[in-house]
């Protein structure tokens, strides 16, 4: 029994000597992984794949080795970086070039995760960007002159070409990040990448702009949609720890700026960017996560930033004691330099070889390498489409069946149509119909657009996330990529614009002015006071037309502005935006009311060979037959015509008063207008709108008329208010009828003779 003993002792003595030289080994791998230049959020991803292959990544022993030429590979990308900065601080020192000195490993890690990528089989990648170091990521990164953003080069790991493209971006930050995106799926979608194993996008951002910009989290949000999905993003985020002047403890809530990306499950590896071994290792890793899971990852660069916010700023103003301790710092090329020459992977003399070759101008501009399946809609549905079937036996269309007539004409001719928007399957109004759903059987739709002809272009119709900001920039992106689509994105009411007013300011109104580049993108924003309120009523046209470059072609104006009054005229212009032979950006105010107006309809005749879209329709009843007759010519846009007619037939005016239609506001149809006015010698002019008077169309209007060769338009129309409109019903219709009393007396006007 002793001996028994004392063997069982000495067996739970080695086992405890054997459990505490384990743990031992443990704590050393988890402080080797966890505790240096690195740090992983992962644990609050919910599959256990997926937390288990980042383990491996980052806990076994050895896996950050690197060999000799992938070290010397990585001293030279550091020489370029910091060389270039430093040649541009020397010719321009007084100008603004908001560089990346204090995260000079920011030009490594995006050439590594090129590099990665390509070795995966990538393609293509397209990028977006803030300012700081856009010029640095242009030369070495695009390896083009600065006037160009679009390149293709061999790949020095893959041997292969890779396409590289950083999409033009506003000082609005993260404004770039759905364009990025919808550039990236309009390039899956026609290279048929439908995994993103070819095409993919890269975004870099600071980190207060992360952290502050809701964009970043819409952004992420359409991250794993279907019909948004790029499969997998690379986020860099260059953390300089401040905001222009701000700390971070003014700037967010959350710890880390990253924490946004924990919506959608993204891993974070945080990595010192004065460790460049370090971020070129987590670079691959991400890498390769966005390559086996197809799902988005972020890179948190822990840096500095030298100067300040730009090179003629002063830091030392508002973060004093940081920019002490930053001025003791050196710089990252010259720590990684001094441990390499220390490990006897490069000599001294190479290293300043290599350094004062890359200097001066040579440098910055060189260049180097119908269903098959039953199918059972609901019978609501069934009553609509058979009344379709009607209305094209007696070939007549209301809204939606001109709409569907546009796009399916064109998906004939092989040109692709996407929509989308908040709700534009089924449309806002319930009008549209173009995604069917089986009653019995989940998930079973029908699409019967891109069942129209054998060899027809594909309709793609989406429902979006709760978004506009993110989800139009996104259209914009796609658009950016196709010009030989026609892209629509719609609001669910045209006040819904409002929030995606940044992507229209800094992308769509002046994009062609800013970076020469035309887009044909169409906004559908429904429009029109239906005495519901002042929410949803007005879809803001004055600020278009305030923002509308005044010219009179097509060819030179920043936007095309078009408020349709029948389907036959919305078939028309839905066409020509394909139709042109330039792009221009299509801004279309469209109706709620006159979707199922009954005299908001259309003849087959209006649609056929030879006919087009009409800028402005004039009256063609008894006033145009006996125009000395006329006493009043009234002027108009959208539904507002058909109160108009309306009450013009109630009072017997119909051969007295001409009611002319402006279909198209800008370009402004002068040589038309003209054309009408000269037609009826003896009438005034009057200008009527159912906004009030500070909205709307009148200030435009009436400032064309005027410096135009005709007289300044008088106004009929609601007065001034804050409000789009009223919120009273009673009070609503109070008001039509005074405007439109005031539209067709024509004793109204006699003062101001």
């Amino acid at each position: 029994h002793s001996s028994f003993l004392t063997l069982h002792l000495r067996i739970k003595k080695k086992r405890e000597i054997a459990i505490l030289a384990t743990n031992e080994c443990c704590l050393v791998s988890s402080q080797m992984a966890y505790c240096q230049h690195i740090g992983v959020e992962f644990m609050f991803i919910n599959d256990l794949d997926q937390c288990q292959w980042i383990r491996q990544k980052f806990e076994r022993p050895g896996v950050m080795h690197f060999t000799l030429e992938e070290k010397r590979t990585l001293l030279a990308r550091m020489i370029r970086s910091t060389r270039f900065e430093e040649f541009l601080q020397r010719k321009w020192s007084s100008e603004k070039r908001f560089g990346l000195e204090g995260c000079e490993s920011l030009i490594p890690a995006l050439k590594t995760i090129i590099d990665k990528s390509s070795e995966n089989g990538v393609e293509s990648v397209i990028m977006g960007m803030p300012h700081r170091g856009r010029l640095n990521v242009l030369a070495n990164v695009i390896r083009k002159e600065l006037e160009q953003i679009f390149c293709q080069r061999i790949n020095r790991v893959s041997d292969r070409n890779i396409t590289l493209s950083l999409v033009a971006n506003p000082s609005h930050l993260e404004a770039v990040n759905p364009v990025v995106q919808g550039k990236t799926k309009a390039e899956q979608f026609y290279c048929g990448d439908t995994d993103g194993n070819r095409v993919m996008s890269i975004l870099l951002h600071g980190d207060a702009a992360f952290a502050g910009q809701g964009i970043v989290y819409e952004t992420f949000h359409l991250s794993d949609l279907p019909s948004y999905t790029t499969h997998g993003t690379v986020h860099v985020v260059a953390n300089n720890q401040i905001g222009f002047t701000t700390d971070p403890r003014m700037a967010r809530s959350s710890p880390y700026p990253t924490d946004v990306a924990r919506v959608v499950n993204a891993p974070i590896f945080h990595v010192n960017a004065d460790d460049p071994e370090a971020v070129m290792y987590v670079c691959n890793v991400a890498a390769e996560w966005r390559a086996t899971f197809h799902k988005d990852v972020v890179v948190d660069l822990v840096c500095y930033r030298r100067n300040g916010h730009n090179e003629m700023d002063e830091p030392m103003f508002t973060q004093p004691l940081m920019y002490k301790q930053i001025k003791k710092q050196k710089g990252v090329m010259q720590k990684y330099a001094e441990k390499l020459i220390a490990e006897g992977s490069v000599t001294r003399q190479e290293y300043e070889v290599w350094r004062n070759r890359l200097q001066g101008p040579g440098f910055v501009f060189e260049q180097i390498n119908q269903q098959p399946f039953p199918f059972h809609p609901p019978s609501g549905l069934t009553r609509i489409l058979k009344g379709r079937g009607e209305m094209i036996k007696n070939r007549t269309v209301d809204w939606a069946l001109g709409e569907y007539m546009a796009f399916g004409s064109l998906l004939k001719e092989g040109i692709h149509v996407r929509l989308s928007g908040q709700d534009v399957e089924r449309g806002t109004f319930s009008h549209r119909h173009h995604v069917l759903h089986d009653q019995n059987v989940d998930k079973r739709i029908c699409i019967p657009m891109n069942h129209i002809s054998p060899n027809q272009a594909p309709y793609t119709v989406c429902n979006s996330s709760l978004s506009e900001y993110g989800v139009l920039g996104f259209e914009l992106g796609f658009a950016m990529a196709s010009p030989n689509a026609l892209i629509l994105w719609e609001a669910q009411f045209g006040d819904f614009h409002n929030t995606a007013q940044c992507i229209i300011d800094q992308f769509i109104c002046p994009g062609q002015a800013k970076w020469v580049r035309q887009n044909g993108i169409v906004l559908l924003l429904p429009h029109g006071m239906e005495g519901m309120g002042p929410e949803h009523s007005s879809a803001r046209p004055e600020r278009f037309l305030q923002m509308y470059f005044a010219v009179r072609q097509l060819y030179d104006c920043n936007w095309i502005v078009v408020n349709c009054s029948n389907p036959g005229n919305f078939f028309h212009v839905m066409r020509r935006q394909i139709l042109m032979p330039f792009r221009k950006p299509l801004i279309m105010f469209t109706p709620k009311s006159l979707l199922r107006h009954p005299e908001a309809r259309s003849s087959f005749d209006e649609m056929l060979p030879g006919t087009h879209f009409q800028r402005l329709i004039p009256d063609s009843g008894p006033a145009a037959a006996n125009p000395a007759g006329v006493k009043r010519l009234i002027f108009c846009t959208g539904k507002i015509y058909y109160e108009l007619t309306r009450e013009r037939k109630a009072r017997s005016m119909e051969d007295t008063i001409a009611i002319c239609r402006m279909e198209q506001l800008s370009p402004f149809p002068f040589d038309l207008v003209k054309a009408e006015t000269e037609k009826y010698p003896n009438a005034d002019l009057v200008w009527c709108q159912e906004e009030h008077k500070n909205q709307g169309y009148y200030d435009y209007v009436n400032s064309e008329l005027f410096f135009g060769p005709l007289c300044v338009s008088r106004y009929a129309g609601r007065g001034p208010a804050a409000a789009p409109a009223t919120g009273n019903k009673a009070a609503h219709q109070q008001e039509l009828s005074r405007f439109l009393d005031n539209a067709l007396n024509l004793d109204a006007f006699k003062d101001h003779a």
